[in-house]
This record gives structure tokens, sequence and C-alpha cells, in this order.
């Protein structure tokens, strides 16, 4: 193939005599240009400085832990709202994204907006339903820039916290919703120094009456 379609096959015409009679040889499979996955607008660098710096309520960040391979799929979304440090846990059975995304939008979709106004995300594929969770409950969404988790360092540290109760080696299979809730409460019942010694849940329900005022 190469030589009848190199310079001194195609002036003898080979290629007629091919099954096919390509004049030229098409490549072995075509690229298409996927659409990106999360767009522009909904990049980190787009998010106001009102959620940077905390000085908002009702921000969120958003994860996924995930436990040994051989353990299967289930996995646990983690929550955190950024000024109060409100946490919520909940167990997903894989990582496809209708079904993590559904639980996250059935978790919070009974607050009131003004403390779900967003939620900032990684990359993963966990998250690509994200215009589903903007168009159901009307929470804006934030992505990180690629391999750049220290973006979303609050959920992250509350990660290596629930990490105590939630390590890579237990098998979580077996755990309830209401196990999930408890360790919530645990991480929301404990003073953080960072809000003057008070608890998160503390904070959120000050917040929350500020808001609905």
């Amino acid at each position: 193939y190469r030589y009848i379609y190199s310079r001194e096959g195609m002036r003898d015409d080979l290629w007629w005599y091919l099954p096919t009679h390509r004049v030229a040889r098409r490549p072995r499979r075509t690229r298409r240009r996927r659409e990106p996955k999360f767009h522009r607008d909904v990049s980190i660098l787009f998010r106001p400085d009102d959620v940077a710096h905390r000085r908002q309520f009702g921000h969120w960040e958003g994860d996924l832990m995930l436990f040994k391979q051989k353990l299967g799929q289930t996995n646990v979304t983690s929550l955190v709202e950024r000024v109060s440090r409100f946490t919520v846990i909940l167990k997903n059975p894989s990582r496809h994204t209708k079904p993590v995304m559904g639980k996250i939008i059935k978790a919070i979709k009974d607050l009131p907006h003004q403390a779900r106004r967003s939620i900032t995300f990684d990359r993963g594929s966990e998250f690509m339903n994200w215009p589903h969770l903007q168009a159901e409950i009307g929470t804006q969404t934030w992505f990180c820039d690629p391999s750049s988790p220290w973006q979303k360092g609050t959920v992250e540290n509350t990660n290596r916290r629930a990490r105590r109760w939630l390590p890579r080696k237990r098998d979580i299979r077996s755990m309830t919703d209401q196990d999930m809730k408890e360790i919530s409460d645990r991480l929301n019942n404990t003073p953080r120094k960072c809000l003057g010694w008070k608890t998160p849940a503390e904070v959120f329900r000050e917040k929350m009456l500020e808001e609905l005022r």
C-alpha cells in the first residue's frame, strides 16, 4: 500500500487495481472534535470575589471520596458550605454522573436559595451533569482548573477530617444513609477555631436566620 500511494505508484495508477479504487488513502480513523465537558463560563476564574473571600453565605464546595477498588464502586459525595463549614455526606452506588448529581439535588433543594447559591467542583466526570443541577434548582456551578484540587481547599480539608470514620480501606457498601448523617453530625457539632470555637451547625443556623430576616 505504501508503494501504491507513493509517487512512483501514483504515476502508474496502481490505485485502480485496489478493491475500493481509492485515489487517496483514507486515514484509519477520523478524529471527531469533542465538545468540552465544562464550559469556559463556569470556570472558577469567573467566580465572584465574594465567594472566594467567604463574604457571602450559601456557596458550597463538592468532592467525591473514593475507596479501595476491590471494595466496589461505592463512594461518598462530600458537600461543605464555605462560610460555616457545614458538611453533608452522601453515599453513592457508583460514579455515574446522573445519580451523583441527583443525590446532591435531593440533599439541598429544600434549602432557601440564599443557602445554596453555588457549588464549586473539580472536573471529574461524575460532575458532568452540572447543567441539570442549574436547571433543576437554580444553583450555580463553578469548576476548578484541571489538576488543581487546592482551589477547593475547604472540602479537601473536610475530607481529611471525615477519613477518621471513612478510611480508604473501609467497606462502606453496608453503611446506610443514617450512618452518613451521623458522621456529618459529628463534623457539624465539633467546635472549630476558624469559627471562633463555634460549631458549623451553630454558624449555619445563624446565617440561615440572617438571610431569612
